[in-house]
């Protein structure tokens, strides 16, 4: 596995698992930050869990796969 193959900006899951570790973050930081009470809480942590782990499977992905090659322009 190389460290590098994690950056892909031309591969829509790099995008994907981007967005989806801000969201668990942020979700994070609600749960943490704001008065909640406890269903709410444990409403907002499953979603930042789940966010995390689905995060954690596309880093994953996109360190097991090789990039794709560049398409050459005809």
């Amino acid at each position: 596995m190389k460290w590098s193959r994690l950056i892909q900006p031309r591969n829509p899951l790099f995008w994907i698992m981007l967005a989806l570790n801000a969201l668990s973050a942020a979700l994070a930081w609600i749960v943490q930050n704001r008065p909640l009470n406890t269903v709410a809480m444990i409403v907002v942590a499953m979603f930042a869990l789940c966010n995390a782990l689905m995060g954690t499977w596309l880093i994953w992905r996109l360190l097991r796969d090789p990039p794709e090659a560049p398409k050459s322009a005809v």
